[in-house]
């Protein structure tokens, strides 16, 4: 993005700021990387950027002493992330709570300590800022029943909850003594993983928050899938549902099970690594929700075969996504009936495997032309994806990732560019054979490949739009290839050498210099990153790392 601007005819103040701030959120759109370099323009420009920053990271790097200048300067904050700060969070939530914002969305982590709910933070927080509506809790290292209900009291307006464990915390069995108090009238999505919760605790959830749309429960422990059907029948409403059976709970998916889940209007169904159940039981779920289901995800259903997903295609015609990773048994055919028979289908996500006894890929023409898909993944055991590239064009496909696809060779990269035409993201990373050039894009993934100072080349001659390029751990770039992508990506705003062991570190003392639209470098393995280096770099409105 470049902005001309004659200082001498004070251009800046021909236009009113609510004219400037329309223009901004035209050409940034969601990304704040560049409020920076518009706030050092003038203080017109800094009084613009101020109103438009809605969402605020909080580190335990940031200087505590710097808060109520942060706050008193953004004061249309709306959402603040907090999961990178392992400090004392009931300090901080007090001390928030002290200044008239606007908080919709609170996001916290306990990621190395083992504190559960910041109770005295957070009532501090509530009874200052009442506008909350989305509450994330990760890293919890365990919840009991009451702290559902302190939520509940807090921040009646929650609109979304989600209390996520990624640690291995206590798992301890409890009575639930709930009353009809217990209310979150508004939520609407809820999502719990690995939490000690069982089914009266589920039960009542589902019971009391009249508007429940969207329900995630992974790895919980303590329920069942009858606990599950009861809490169901309380929710009628319920649009979305996602289960994962990380602890064998769900030993037997009974017809009280099936016959709750097809009592509900479902959009979005996600069953994850529960493998007790059969295909006679999937094929009478999806045959009772074919109308409305737009989302599936059925990840290691390993008992699917290629005629049960011929079967099951030809039922669900308004399907929008799929994802059958992990079902080892699916070949090219179970592909083939997907697109055929479900019209609507943007997004697949399929591991197959290409029999040996297609002869002729070009035999594979006759399957026509199908321009609704709109993003096509391929796990690694794929053998033979040029067979692939005669479904026809893709102008709307926008993004394509390939990562970690070892198959995948110049040519078929030189194929699929013919076929995506308007692709602007084309992540590459470990996929070890690709050398050569590659299509038009504004982001480039190349980490752990085999590229060169001529693949650079080649790129930085027909990507000159090319807004950020990661080259992590390419082994075989050096200083002439990264300044060639410096001299001829005139846009480039991130690049990221880490560990690029052939890439002198002096190459980052000069890429300012020659390329002042970078905003982000991460330099290669070794650099002297002393803060009077990096303030220099950031005194130019670049982030060096």
């Amino acid at each position: 993005m470049e902005i001309s601007l004659n200082s001498s005819s004070n251009e800046t103040t021909l236009l009113a700021d609510d004219c400037w701030e329309f223009i901004f959120k035209i050409i940034i759109s969601d990304d704040s990387c560049y409020f920076k370099s518009l706030s050092l323009v003038s203080k017109q420009f800094l009084s613009i950027t101020n109103r438009l920053l809605f969402s605020l990271t909080i580190s335990t790097l940031t200087p505590q002493p710097l808060l109520p200048s942060l706050f008193q300067r953004f004061t249309y904050l709306t959402s603040l992330n907090l999961t990178r700060f392992h400090g004392d969070l009931n300090k901080l939530l007090c001390q928030i709570s002290c200044f008239p914002l606007n908080i919709t969305s609170l996001n916290l982590s306990a990621k190395f300590t083992k504190s559960t709910i910041p109770f005295v933070g957070l009532l501090s927080f509530s009874k200052k800022i009442t506008t909350l509506t989305s509450l994330t809790y990760s890293n919890i290292y365990s919840i009991h029943y009451t702290d559902f209900i302190f939520i509940a009291d807090c921040f009646p307006l929650l609109e979304e909850l989600y209390l996520i464990n990624n640690l291995c915390g206590s798992y301890d069995n409890f009575e639930v003594d709930f009353s009809d108090s217990f209310t979150l009238y508004k939520l609407r999505k809820v999502r719990l993983k690995r939490q000690s919760i069982n089914d009266e605790l589920l039960f009542h959830l589902f019971k009391n928050c009249k508007h429940l749309e969207e329900a995630v429960i992974l790895g919980c422990d303590g329920i069942t899938d009858d606990g599950i059907a009861s809490a169901i029948s309380q929710r009628p409403t319920l649009k979305s549902l996602s289960l994962s059976d990380t602890f064998g709970l769900f030993s037997n998916i009974t017809t009280h099970f099936i016959d709750s889940l097809v009592s509900l209007p479902l959009t979005k169904l996600i069953l994850i690594n529960c493998c007790k159940y059969s295909y006679a039981g999937i094929i009478c779920l999806l045959s009772k929700c074919r109308q409305s289901l737009q989302h599936l995800n059925l990840l290691n259903a390993d008992f699917l075969s290629d005629q049960h997903v011929v079967e099951f295609s030809l039922l669900l015609r308004n399907l929008v996504f799929i994802n059958l990773i992990g079902c080892k048994m699916l070949t090219e055919s179970a592909l083939f009936a997907l697109v055929r028979n479900c019209a609507s289908l943007s997004e697949i996500k399929i591991e197959i495997i290409w029999r040996k006894s297609v002869q002729n890929p070009d035999s594979l023409m006759g399957f026509g032309v199908y321009p609704q898909l709109k993003s096509l993944y391929f796990a690694k055991s794929v053998e033979n994806p040029d067979s692939l590239l005669d479904f026809g064009v893709y102008p709307q496909l926008k993004y394509l990732y390939f990562a970690n696809n070892r198959w995948l060779s110049d040519e078929s990269i030189i194929k699929f560019a013919s076929i995506f035409h308007n692709l602007q993201v084309l992540d590459l990373s470990n996929c070890v054979r690709i050398s050569d050039e590659i299509s038009k894009l504004e982001v480039l993934n190349l980490s752990e490949t085999e590229v060169d100072d001529e693949t650079l080349n080649v790129i930085s001659r027909n990507c000159c739009g090319l807004l950020q390029l990661k080259l992590n751990f390419c082994n075989n770039i050096t200083e002439k290839g990264v300044n060639r992508v410096i001299e001829n990506c005139t846009q480039l705003r991130k690049i990221s050498l880490q560990f690029c062991d052939k890439v002198h570190n002096n190459v980052v003392d000069s890429m300012l210099n020659s390329r002042p639209s970078l905003r982000k470098i991460i330099a290669p393995h070794g650099l002297d990153l002393c803060d009077k280096k990096k303030k220099l770099f950031l005194s130019q409105g670049c982030i060096l790392k």
